[in-house]
């Protein structure tokens, strides 16, 4: 445990970003397998939908540097061939 008052401090604010980061990464994961259940289950018009949604939630987590562009780029391309291979 830590004996200065600013590294209680920043034990504190690590333990909240921690937080934070993790309910971010699961609203990515999710929208991302949103997208991949309605593919599979062949709807097209939902799994657009669904694209456009997650394509937008995916472009901010990488402005905000919560994960990788290259990360973010493979998934879009994924899904995007996905979509295009069931029409």
């Amino acid at each position: 445990m830590a004996n200065i008052k600013s590294s209680k401090k920043d034990s504190i604010k690590s333990k909240k970003r921690k937080k934070k980061n993790i309910s971010q990464k699961s609203l990515v994961k999710n929208s991302i397998k949103k997208v991949d259940k309605e593919i599979n289950m062949g709807n097209l018009k939902k799994a657009e939908l669904a694209f456009l949604k997650m394509q937008s939630i995916l472009d901010k987590h990488v402005n905000k540097g919560l994960i990788h562009k290259n990360k973010a780029a493979r998934h879009k391309s994924n899904l995007f061939f996905k979509i295009k291979k069931k029409q």
